[in-house]
Parts: structure tokens; C-alpha cells; sequence
């Protein structure tokens, strides 16, 4: 079965006034999931600000809680809902340090550590979010983060793409991830993020979108290394002595990316159609090569 990440940001009805059952758009989004027959883990975001001293503007209204104890209400009810689903975990998103105030930060860590809940955040995906964080608190973004304890085998950093050269070893030690999420860093011409660092230190790499530009999984995958070749001038960095690249990136995409979500295993082998145009003249024992680098969603058929 294959697995989901949603990161849930509308809760509210436009103008922020929410729903007389506040989590029927969260129980909507699994439904659609279920429906699909995908595994999902909701992951219910936790927004309050438009930035330091500013409240929510227009859309963001909809996304925004005027407490962390709402929020955390809302986590408790999905929860409870879902409490024993094998294809549905709920996990929490703390969206940034833009839209979540630092003294938040603590006791969303310590409830997600509670419940063992994933925990994902976007984490220094433009220099103006670091700024922003230098100024407000006098932290980068992630060391802001581990300060208050939010880093852990359950974290997800997603983009991770302004780190500083310390910053990898934060991630690495606590065994956390980093969600690349390459066709959109394209798209916002956002930068490429160091993935040679990342794996270096023992940072966990999964991958994901954060637009719908264009929605291909194998493509935000395989963007990965081809993103750090372009960013290192070198070709094959994703070296492994037990593994072929395509190989490392199929586990970055499936286990890794499953566990990103609380789920404990891939979620099952997948079909091919191997009369695809990208697939049809591949030798068998180069399939797996095809599928990563070449392949679209239309090769992979069940």
C-alpha cells in the first residue's frame, strides 16, 4: 500500500471561524486517502502568526489556532479517532519559525515526545526565514529547534536547504530527518540543499513536495542526486558500498520515507508495467535503475 504525508494546514472556515466539528476537514483528508487506498499520516499543522508580531493575514486565517491549546485539542480528537487504524497515523506539524512563536515550540516537542509522534516542520528553506529567526530570538531556525528540544528520530526537517555547516550534525545526531523536496526548490529557484553533509553527519534523508507544480514522486527522488551533481560538479554522489545508487534512493523513497510518516514498514512490493516507454527495453537487471532515474507514476501500475 502506499503511504501519504499530508502536511494539514486548513482547519477553519474562511475568516478563521472554525467548523462546529473542528476536525472535519483533517477526517475529510483521510477519508480521500482511504478512498485512494493509500496510507496516510496526517499530519495536523500548527500555525499562529504571519510572522513575529504579526498576526494572520487573509487565507492564513484559515490555518491558524489563537491557542496551542486548540491545537493540541484537535491532536487529541484525531488521536482517539484513529487510535488502532493500521493505515492511518497522526502526527503534528509545527509549520515554522515564522508562524509558530518560540515559547510554543517546548511543549509541542515534549507532546509529540509524549505520544511518539512524527514531528514535521519546515526548517531553513529561504535565507529570509533565518533572518527573521537571528532577529526574533538570536538562533538559526534549527539551533532554535534543538534548544527547545524539538529534534529526535520522529523529526522531519523539511527542505533543510540554508543549513550551516555545523547544523547537519544536529539532524544527524538525534538521528532525524530531512525531507527534500526537490521539484519545488526548483520551481521557487530556492537553492540546492548540501545532501553530501546531511549524509556525512547521519542525517536520515525522505523525500516529498511542498507546491503541485508538478506531482511526481520518482521525480522529487531522483532530484536528490541530480540536484547535489549540480551542486558539487560530480557525478554519482550517493555512494554506497552495499548499495547501487538507485538502490539508496528507492530506500529513501519507501522505508525511509514511511518511517517519516510512523509507519514501521514500505508498505508492500509495487507492480511495473514493463511495456511503459521508459521501461520497455530495459534489461531486468537494470529495471530498478529505469524506474528511479527514467521513470514517471504511469510506470508503476499497482
Amino acid at each position: 500500500m502506499r503511504t501519504v504525508g499530508e502536511f494539514h494546514y486548513v482547519h477553519h472556515q474562511p475568516g478563521g471561524a472554525p467548523y462546529a466539528q473542528r476536525t472535519l476537514l483533517a477526517d475529510a483528508v483521510v477519508d480521500a486517502a482511504r478512498e485512494a487506498g493509500l496510507r496516510i499520516a496526517l499530519l495536523r499543522v500548527v500555525y499562529a502568526r504571519a510572522g513575529a508580531g504579526r498576526p494572520p493575514d487573509g487565507a492564513q486565517k484559515r490555518f491558524a489556532d489563537p491557542s496551542l491549546d486548540l491545537a493540541l485539542a484537535d491532536l487529541d480528537t484525531l488521536r482517539a479517532r484513529y487510535a488502532g487504524a493500521a493505515d492511518v497515523r497522526i502526527g503534528i506539524a509545527a509549520h515554522s519559525v515564522r508562524a509558530v512563536p518560540p515559547d510554543w515550540l517546548s511543549e509541542i516537542g515534549s507532546y509529540a515526545d509524549s505520544h511518539a509522534l512524527p514531528l514535521h516542520m519546515h526548517v531553513a528553506e529561504q535565507p529570509a526565514e533565518i533572518d527573521a529567526c537571528l532577529s526574533e530570538t538570536g538562533k538559526r531556525p534549527l539551533e532554535l529547534l534543538a534548544d527547545k528540544g524539538l529534534l529526535g528520530p520522529r523529526f522531519v526537517a523539511v527542505h533543510a536547504t540554508h543549513l550551516a555547516p555545523h547544523e547537519p550534525r544536529l539532524l544527524g545526531q538525534a538521528r532525524a530527518f530531512a525531507c527534500i523536496c526537490s521539484t519545488t526548490e526548483r520551481d521557487l529557484g530556492d537553492g540546492l540543499p548540501d545532501i553530501g553533509a546531511l549524509v556525512s553527519a547521519g542525517a536520515r534523508l525522505c523525500s516529498g513536495i511542498d507546491s503541485h507544480v508538478i506531482t511526481q514522486p520518482l521525480e522529487d527522488l531522483r532530484g536528490i542526486e541530480l540536484g547535489e551533481r549540480l551542486r558539487t560538479q560530480k557525478r554519482v554522489v550517493l555512494r554506497d558500498d552495499q548499495k547501487t545508487p538507485a538502490q539508496t534512493l528507492w530506500g529513501i523513497g519507501s522505508l525511509e520515507g514511511a518511517q517519516a510518516c510512523g509507519f514501521d514498514d514500505a508498505g508492500g512490493t509495487i507492480t511495473l508495467d514493463k511495456d511503459a516507454p521508459e521501461l520497455a527495453l530495459v534489461d531486468e537487471a537494470h529495471l530498478l535503475d529505469a524506474v528511479v532515474y527514467s521513470g514517471t507514476a504511469a510506470c508503476i501500475v499497482g
